[in-house]
């Protein structure tokens, strides 16, 4: 995080602000057994592990999990509200690619945050843009890596937003 906190004057940040190994984590929230809900009512995903209390404690499980891309939508939001995304904000065009793992179920009332890694950097054949991946991990209260979400995305170059 050290090499973004010089560019914090600047207020943008832009392709060349992120090289590898750049790192930052977000604030936290908790998954609440409202958020499973309205997330199965909004996507029609009822699946009975995320909404039936008597099946899930009989599951593998144990208990309800939380679905998945309701994590990973967690993980986006947490993402969009840190400092760093804010102020790229204006160099994202978009995301390119996601792929995404789920190494430990997420637990209705788990507390998560994510850690977010820059993996990757390459220029384009254009040369106002580039593409960065990020690594992002959400971790839960227990110290575990609940998701993986590995993105891809398309940003401005300084040079070119300069000129």
């Amino acid at each position: 995080m050290s090499n973004l906190v010089e560019h914090v004057g600047q207020l943008a940040l832009f392709w060349e602000d992120l090289p590898v190994g750049t790192r930052y984590t977000t604030s936290s929230r908790t998954i609440t057994e409202g958020d499973v809900a309205a997330f199965a009512a909004l996507t029609g995903d009822f699946n009975r592990l995320h909404v039936d209390a008597e099946y899930a404690k009989r599951s593998i499980m144990g208990q309800r999990i939380a679905h998945g891309m309701l994590v990973a939508s967690f993980m986006a939001g947490l993402t969009s509200r840190s400092i760093v995304n804010q102020l790229m904000e204006g160099a994202l065009f978009g995301v390119l690619e996601n792929t995404i793992k789920y190494p430990k179920p997420t637990f209705i009332d788990d507390t998560l945050h994510v850690e977010i890694e820059v993996v990757e950097q390459r220029e384009t054949r254009n040369p106002e843009r580039g593409i960065v991946r990020f690594m992002r991990k959400a971790i839960n209260q227990r110290g575990e890596v609940a998701c993986e979400l590995g993105a891809t995305c398309l940003l401005a170059r300084r040079q070119q937003a300069a000129g």
